[in-house]
């Protein structure tokens, strides 16, 4: 029998486990019909995945077996944890790429070091995860607006790119940011390995033409087998062309990492971007699914899922996982149903680590390259870019500005800039919000913004104005300042001003002073302050301040109309 807390029910312990672990809701009314779309799901994910994920750990300067594995551990435990049913959960590519720009200074060339900082990398943002799943942070990291995400993926997009340029053609690499790698390339063309351009150029062209004319299907996986049958076929190695070579054999072991306090806190501001970048990436793509068949995602269960996923990568050695939205993409397009899609996948890639490995060892690092290109060419959306330089020029140059950023930083610096003008954008639109003055739109008992509108109906003596957001301590100067600048304009005395609050959800202790204070100066200029149409809060608030006699009382069953009829009546 559930408790009680103030006479409203609370839940029951089982009810709490069914929240946490969604499993335990949707499974016992699992129809049989749903299991052949979620076993080929399961299978074209695999697929999918095999290719991807070697690439992905390739390119955070991991063995290529540590992708799978990671694939495999957070597929299975996501499918107990997540609400989203089409999400797949994994290595991406930008957490790849700040995995390898960061850890790989801290190791300083020991690669048992270097696992050992993924993993506890991992570790933290599990624990990150579940922290603010624990305190219900899930709104606050959604600050992180869609226009930063843009530039962010594109800039995070041509850096994976510029990383990658190098193994297609066979020389050497390096640099620290976009332009210090393109530049290191240049030099380095006159060294081109043909036959490993030629490998690269075949394995390009055959994905290329796969998303053209196969879209949704594993041609990654196919181009993989061709390439592992090439290079033994034709003695490619012997023209230099590099190969991933021998894999071990059997499923990741379960053990914590080895780290101490000074690894902790080296990792800290990798694991904070890696959890960040992780939960957006994540959420958006789950929400984006959820839209296209019509359920909810539960924003907080996700990231309790992703914090699950997060430390199994982490006992299993791994690194950062996400729910990517190409890995994504493929699950959907194949038909999944439910989460057990990502169960039957983690079995195969299973199987593949048990018994196929070897079969792996002739695939050359060239193709990987080439996977991993293809896969992040679809994060620059030149079509979104231009789309938001119609609608905002100031978004566009945000996210421009997040782009640029992660190229010339990198990813984790690009990170903590994408955050930064994320909340810089949020402060400049709350701390200068519009201040409409209104007339009455003829004929009706409304009002709008007389700027906008220049045939509403004006009232002499009377200035209307309603300030279009909250009214807080940092934009309480410029409120205070317009009114007074609207004041110095108006071409005949002014004997009355009404502030329309129905557009300010929230009136902090500041505001509310501001409102005290234009009041005494008004009232010491024979002018009468009133206000209408505030919200329950906002009433609450100015009664406490002792406002309510100064303004003519405080009531919601008066509106902006009334007060403008009691004063021309009055008249």
């Amino acid at each position: 029998m559930n408790g009680t807390l103030n006479g409203t029910p609370h839940p029951s312990l089982l009810q709490r486990c069914r929240a946490a672990v969604p499993i335990l809701s949707w499974l016992p009314h699992y129809q049989g019909a749903w299991f052949k779309d979620d076993l080929i799901a399961g299978l074209t994910l695999a697929a999918y995945a095999v290719p991807v994920a070697m690439a992905y750990a390739s390119l955070a300067g991991l063995p290529p077996q540590v992708g799978l594995a990671c694939y495999l551990v957070g597929g299975v435990v996501y499918t107990l944890f997540g609400s989203c049913r089409q999400l797949a959960i994994g290595p991406t590519a930008a957490i790849s790429l700040m995995i390898a720009g960061v850890a790989g200074s801290l190791a300083v060339g020991d690669p048992v070091r270097y696992g050992a900082i993924t993993a506890t990398t991992a570790l933290l943002v599990g624990i990150m995860s579940i922290a603010a799943w624990f305190l219900r942070l899930s709104t606050v990291v959604n600050f992180i607006s869609e226009t930063i995400l843009l530039g962010f993926k594109a800039g995070a997009a041509l850096s994976i790119v510029s990383t990658q340029l190098p193994k297609l053609f066979g020389v050497s690499g390096g640099g620290h940011n976009l332009f210090e790698r393109l530049e290191i390339l240049l030099r380095h063309l006159p060294q081109t390995n043909p036959v490993v351009l030629g490998v690269a150029a075949a394995a390009l062209l055959l994905l290329l033409a796969g998303e053209r004319w196969l879209p949704g299907r594993p041609v990654a996986l196919v181009v993989v087998v061709l390439a592992i049958v090439t290079v033994p076929l034709f003695h490619l190695e012997r023209y230099g062309v590099i190969v991933v070579g021998a894999l071990p054999q059997g499923l990741p072991r379960f053990r914590l990492p080895a780290v101490t306090l000074d690894d902790l806190n080296q990792v800290m501001s990798l694991a904070f971007a890696c959890f960040l970048l992780s939960y957006i990436e994540s959420i958006s793509a789950a929400r984006t699914f959820g839209l296209n068949h019509g359920y909810g995602v539960d924003s907080r269960q996700e990231l309790l899922g992703l914090g699950m996923a997060n430390l199994a990568a982490a006992v299993t050695q791994g690194y950062p996982v996400a729910g990517g939205l190409s890995q994504s993409a493929v699950n959907d397009q194949a038909g999944a149903r439910t989460p057990l899609a990502l169960t039957v996948a983690s079995a195969l890639l299973a199987v593949v680590l048990l018994f196929l490995t070897g079969l792996l060892r002739p695939l050359p690092e060239a193709v990987l390259a080439v996977i991993v290109i293809v896969a992040v060419t679809g994060l620059v959306d030149l079509q979104e870019f231009r789309r938001l330089w119609r609608i905002s020029r100031l978004e566009c140059g945000v996210a421009l500005v997040a782009l640029a950023g992660v190229l010339l930083f990198g990813i984790l610096k690009g990170v903590g800039i994408s955050v930064v003008v994320s909340l810089l954008l949020l402060l400049r639109l709350t701390a200068a919000p519009h201040v409409a003055t209104l007339g009455r739109i003829p004929g009706t008992r409304r009002f709008s913004d007389v700027e906008r509108h220049p045939d509403n109906e004006l009232f002499p003596g009377i200035i209307l104005f309603r300030v279009e957001g909250a009214i807080l301590y940092f934009n309480v100067e410029f409120i205070a300042t317009t009114v007074r600048e609207r004041l110095q304009e108006a071409t005949v005395p002014v004997k009355l001003v009404i502030f329309d609050l129905s557009t300010s959800p929230y009136v902090d202790s500041a505001g509310g002073r501001m409102l005290a204070g234009v009041e005494e100066e008004l009232e010491s200029r024979g002018i009468r302050l009133r206000v209408a149409d505030a919200h329950a809060g906002v009433r609450d608030l100015l009664r406490a301040a002792g406002l309510e006699r100064k303004l003519g009382g405080i009531s919601r069953l008066t509106s902006l109309s009334d007060i403008v009829q009691e004063f021309q009546s009055g008249q």
